[in-house]
Formats: structure tokens, sequence, C-alpha cells
């Protein structure tokens, strides 16, 4: 039982939720190690792309374990300890991609984690349902938040409000998921985006991503003069001149995130 990181050498970290006794469920244990995994994601500058996914073939994650969870004693004081055990999906800002590789069943506040990720696959046997209504309790962790912001509104608030689940090639043609398959391919496609992902300028991914989430909250033109100024910014760092020189000599580049 474990949060199990690996970082590859070309810059890809993979964090595996091996909990599949539990149905990958998290205790408050489990949810501290993801918070550290998480925090590594963040701050190792080593890491320049992320694929989280789950231990077996059955279960991707069913959130919170909640037999660890609901009717413990409340510690009201660490409600507002906002920055306590930071998680990807209840506000952590990580700008390095985050690839999910969703290997069964994503439920509850697997569901959650999925929403906060940029790129995700899955296993053509894998299913889809924010199931907390049927446990008489709310999709927390941005499950009431941002599943308007990824599906259409009728689509979105069937899932929320019936619990139902839904199958991968229904969650791909509304857009939750990138791509369906076979269940033995679906680490070498996560592999392969991360691969793509890590081939790109470092501080532009960060960049792009950061921009991206917050031209939502932002006027089209503060969005745009925020770009600008990056734009401005990214184009003296040394990655881009090894861009430019890339281009010209007809060769990979060799990017260093500086």
């Amino acid at each position: 039982m474990s949060i199990d990181f690996e970082l590859l050498d070309d810059g890809i970290a993979i964090i595996t939720i091996n909990r599949p006794e539990k149905r990958n469920a998290l205790d408050a244990e489990h949810y501290q190690g993801l918070s550290d995994a998480w925090t590594r994601v963040r701050d190792d500058k080593d890491v320049r792309v992320a694929i989280i996914t789950g231990a077996g073939d059955k279960v991707f994650t069913a959130g919170a374990d909640l037999k660890s969870w609901i009717g413990r004693e409340i510690d009201y004081g660490a409600f507002w300890q906002t920055q306590q055990g930071m998680l990807l999906n209840r506000g952590m800002e990580i700008w390095k991609p985050v690839i999910c590789a969703v290997n069964g069943m994503c439920l509850a506040g697997g569901m959650t984690l999925l929403f906060a990720t940029d790129i995700r696959v899955a296993a053509s046997h894998s299913t889809f349902s924010i199931a907390e209504v049927k446990r008489g309790v709310i999709a927390a962790n941005g499950g009431t938040q941002r599943v308007l912001e990824q599906m259409p509104y009728a689509i979105a608030m069937e899932m929320l409000l019936t619990g139902d689940a839904m199958d991968a090639e229904t969650a791909a043609r509304w857009g939750l998921i990138n791509k369906v398959v076979p269940a033995a391919q679906l680490m070498d496609t996560a592999l392969d985006y991360a691969r793509r992902l890590a081939r790109n300028g470092p501080l532009a991914l960060q960049a792009a991503k950061e921009l991206a989430l917050r031209g939502r909250d932002m006027s089209l033109a503060g969005g745009l003069r925020m770009e600008q100024f990056v734009n401005y910014m990214l184009q003296q760092t040394a990655d881009s001149k090894e861009g430019k020189a890339a281009f010209a000599e007809k060769r990979a580049p060799k990017y260093t995130g500086k």
C-alpha cells in the first residue's frame, strides 16, 4: 500500500496510487502521500511531465476511503488550514502538464482528480461516475466546480445528480477524455503523450498551461496582455535561443529549462 513515484530519465514522473485491495481509495495517509508526490512534481526541476494512474486493472481510484472519513471526529480548526496537504484537484498550482491514465473505474474522488489533469487516456473497460450523491455527500475537491467547465451542461448535471456511470467511449464523445485504448496499450499511450510533451521547452509548457487556465478568470484584454508579457520574457531565455538554433540546424533541441 503506497503512493509510488518513479522518475524516468526523460523527465517523466509516474505516480501510481497503489492500493488495489481497497480499490485504490485514499485514507488520510494516502492523501498525504499523494500530496507529497504532487509537491515533488511541482518543485523538482528534473520533472517535466507527470502521469497519474492506479495499480491493477480494475479501478483507477475510488477517491476517498469513505469508511475512514465519514463519522470520524472532526478538527474544525483544520478547516482554515487551507494550504495543508494540498492536492492537484484541491487547487495546488502545478503548471507542468499532467496526464491521467485511467485503468478501470474512475469514480467519486477519482473524477475530481481526473478533472484537474490536462490530457486523459482511458482503457476501453473504464467507466466514469461522480457517485457521491448515492452516499449522501457531494463531490468535493472540485467535483461540483469543474464538471460544468468540462462537459455540456445537461450531460454534466446528469452525471453530478444521478451518480450513474458513463462508459469510456461515451466519455470520449463528450470530450472528458482524449483517447480510448485497449488496456494493454494504456501506459504506452500515456508515455507517448508524455514524451511528446517532454520534448518541448519546459518553460514554454508551464507558461502555456498557466496562461490557458488563468485566462478563464480574466477578460480577453487582460489575458492577451498577460500572454504578451510572458512571451516577451520567454524570448529572452536560453531555451528560446536553443529552439531557434535547433530549428536552423535541423536537429532536436536540448532544452534545459533556463
